[in-house]
Order: structure tokens, then C-alpha cells, then sequence
């Protein structure tokens, strides 16, 4: 009835939106945004004025050793971090046994320390049990840091403007802070036109209870919005921001995130783009200016629309299957990103068969058609393929798939291709 279906749609809609999500800390790869490594979050911050702990990434062991001599305080101690896009680094575990992803270590155990976690792979709370690869170490000076506090710049539809929150406690989750500290979180829009004041930077300033020089620190919150303006960021985060012992602000770890809709005019920045923390898949979809999502059910979805692809998800959760993907070809596919498409839909292992959903408007059925046959032709396709065609030139789709001599099994309508591909697993 209406109320499963809803139920379904929920359900299916918020298993798509926990793929969505940008992930705290970064975590995989973008769908609406750009992540970026602490190390090069760091790099962008110190432009930007924006005081840093000194560090130097290091991709071999070599390097790291490097870095470590270089990076040594009195003690002769570095602080050695691995570099993945998810969150809960130090708690993490390698898939080696290593415990923690970051260490704090004499420079003389750098080397050996290296070899372990260069090319090893790192499983977090928020990598997922197959965790991620970790190909760059931040070498770091070990920092003595006092007065942690939380800051972050992102943009609130309430005002209609970036929004500043700080608390003058840090080093933990906003949201816990929230909990424990309520009187202390400060909030402060700022008129995306006007920009950030004198008066605004002193009052943050003043609820960050810093304790040394208040200009100074007031340059500082000005070089973070800065950054976050003119970097196009969804989000900036800056968790612990930190004192020296002498008072000054110190940005110690944060999390970037910018707009993806932004690339066109960011191209340095989205240089910094790191695939090998993405699902391939992805990757490679997005080569192909695809929308894909992988998922972990059985029947992989080919559908034009985003709308339409999560109804063809929940006809076939109501069926009694899972989708395996969410994949949006848009409305003006051609033939060669059909084929690739495919490609990656067959490539998961756990896909057993196609649902094609195509309603042609801009997009014609006998295009989408010749496509399909192409596809399955140069993939000499295993798998059931259910095809469903409405729209602009269907009859000539239909056509050109029932000449083609392939095994493709047509449906009428989207109920109708949901209970065939759901059927064509047993």
C-alpha cells in the first residue's frame, strides 16, 4: 500500500543520502564536494595567513625520513600521521595489525614506522571494514598546544549567508559540545556582500576567550573566511583550534570541503583531488560524466533522472530485491557512455542483473537502444538485461533491440520491468 511504498522510499532514500553525505573528516570522495587531505588543508590554510603547525608530506620512506630530521622538536620526537580522507585516524587500526594511524615517535623509529603504514591500508569507524589506502604520511612537528577550541565557517540557509560557529572548548564533536557546553557555542552570520568586520572578528574572538594578542587572533578568523570565500567552501572546520604557550592561535587539524560546482574556476584546487581514496567505480563514472552511487543490492539500475532512478530503486526494493547502484545517465547520454556504463555496472561482483529505465524526452529510445545493444554486444553479456523504454522514438527502440538477435527482456511499464528483473534472479 501507499504507506510500504513511503516506508520505502525513506528507506531507500536515506541509504542514498548516507552515500551522499560529505563524511566528516572527509571521507570519500565528493559527491557534491571536494575533499582534501590534512596536509594540503594546511598548505591552503598558511596562504591564506592562517597559522599552521609546520609539517611536510612525505609519499616514500625516504621522504618521511627526510622530513623526520627535519621536523624533530628538543626531544627529538615528530608526530607521524597517515593521510586518508575519513575521520578517527588515531583510534584506527591497519589492516597489518598496526594499531592507530597516527603516532607520536622518536625520529629514529620514523623509518621502520613508515614501512608499515606506506601502502597499507587503514580501517577507521568511518572507512567501512574495507578501509583506505594510505600513500602519503604527514610528518609533523610535535606542537605544545593549549586552550582547545572549536571553529567553523559553512553556509546556512537561515541567514542566506556563511554562518561562524565557535566555542571557546574544543578537541571534541560539535555535537557534543553542543550537549556539554551550550552557553559557550557562538554563532555570528555574515552578509556574504558586506563580509566579515572588525566588530564581528573581535566579538568571535571575544567568545573564544583567547587568551594572547585579540588582533592577532581577529587576523586569523579574517584569513579563514577569506580562505572559505574565495576557495568556494561548503565547509571549513577547524577542530582543535588551538593556543601556543604564548597565546596564539594555531590551527591544529581541519576539514575542507569545497563545491564541486566550483571546478570550472578552481582548477589548481581540484588538481588536489586524490582518487585513490574513491570507490573506482565512481571514479571512473564521473570520467564518463555519469551520476553513480554503488550500493550493495543485486540488480544494477541504468535510468535517465534522478527521480526516476530512486522510484526504479524502490520498485525494486518492493519487489523483494535491492538496487546495487543509483545511476543517472542525464538526458543526453551517448552511445559511448552507454557502453561505459555497463562497464561498471557489470564490474560489481554482485550484480546477477540490468535494469535499463529510460523515459525519452531529450534523451531518444533509439539512441539509448543502439547503445544497449552495442553494450551488450562488446561485453558479451552473462547477466539477465530487463529494458524498459518509453518516450521520444520508442518504437524504433524497440525495434532496434528485438533485431539485434541479443537475450534482452522488454518490459511495458516500471512495475513491469521491476517484477522481470526481480523474477530473472531466481
Amino acid at each position: 500500500g501507499a504507506g510500504e511504498a513511503m516506508a520505502l522510499w525513506g528507506a531507500v532514500g536515506a541509504a542514498v543520502a548516507r552515500r551522499l553525505a560529505p563524511r566528516p573528516a572527509f571521507a570519500a570522495a565528493p559527491r557534491r564536494f571536494l575533499n582534501v587531505h590534512e596536509y594540503q588543508g594546511a598548505q591552503l590554510m598558511a596562504k591564506f595567513g592562517v597559522t599552521v603547525p609546520p609539517g611536510i608530506a612525505a609519499t616514500s620512506v625516504d621522504g618521511a625520513v627526510a622530513a623526520a630530521k627535519e621536523m624533530a622538536d628538543a626531544q627529538g620526537e615528530v608526530v607521524v600521521k597517515s593521510q586518508i580522507l575519513a575521520g578517527g585516524r588515531g583510534l584506527g587500526t591497519f589492516k597489518s595489525g598496526l594499531q592507530g594511524g597516527v603516532h607520536i615517535v622518536h625520529a629514529d623509529k620514523v623509518e621502520a614506522l613508515a614501512k608499515e603504514m606506506l601502502g597499507g591500508t587503514l580501517v577507521t569507524k568511518q572507512t567501512g571494514p574495507e578501509g583506505k589506502p594510505v600513500n602519503t604520511l604527514y610528518v609533523a612537528q610535535k606542537m605544545q598546544l593549549q586552550r582547545e577550541k572549536y571553529f567553523a565557517i559553512l553556509l546556512d540557509r537561515k541567514s542566506g549567508g556563511p554562518l561562524i560557529i565557535g566555542c571557546s572548548e574544543g578537541g571534541t564533536s560539535i555535537e557534543d559540545l553542543a550537549e556539554k557546553f551550550p552557553e559557550k557555542i557562538i554563532k555570528q552570520p555574515v552578509d556574504i556582500n558586506e563580509g566579515i568586520t572588525d566588530a564581528q572578528a573581535a566579538a568571535i574572538v571575544q567568545g573564544l576567550e583567547v587568551s594572547g594578542d585579540a588582533a592577532a587572533a581577529a587576523e586569523q578568523i579574517k584569513g579563514l573566511y577569506r580562505l572559505f570565500c574565495e576557495l568556494d567552501c561548503t565547509m571549513v572546520e577547524v577542530n582543535p583550534l588551538a593556543e601556543d604557550l604564548e597565546g596564539n592561535l594555531i590551527a591544529a587539524d581541519a576539514k575542507l570541503g569545497f563545491d564541486d560546482n566550483a571546478g570550472f574556476r578552481q582548477k589548481e584546487l581540484f588538481a588536489m583531488k586524490d582518487d585513490s581514496q574513491a570507490d573506482p567505480r565512481e571514479v571512473e563514472a564521473a570520467k564518463w560524466d555519469l551520476n553513480y552511487i554503488g550500493l550493495d543490492g543485486e540488480i544494477g539500475c541504468m535510468v535517465n533522472g534522478a527521480g526516476l532512478a530512486m522510484a526504479t530503486m524502490d520498485i525494486i526494493k518492493l519487489h523483494g530485491s535491492s538496487p546495487a547502484n543509483f545511476l543517472d545517465v542525464g538526458g543526453s547520454a551517448r552511445k559511448e557512455q552507454i557502453v561505459a556504463a555497463f562497464k561498471i555496472l557489470t564490474a560489481d561482483p554482485h550484480v546477477k542483473a540490468l535494469l535499463v529505465n529510460i523515459f525519452g524526452g531529450i534523451m531518444k529510445c533509439d539512441v539509448i537502444a543502439a547503445g544497449i545493444v552495442d553494450a551488450a554486444k562488446e561485453l558479451d553479456l552473462k547477466i539477465p538485461l530487463v529494458v524498459r523504454l518509453e518516450g521520444t522514438n520508442v518504437e524504433q527502440g524497440k525495434q532496434i533491440m528485438a533485431d539485434s538477435g541479443m537475450q534482452i527482456i522488454a518490459a511495458d511499464d516500471l512495475d513491469d520491468a521491476a517484477m522481470k528483473a526481480v523474477a530473472a534472479l531466481r
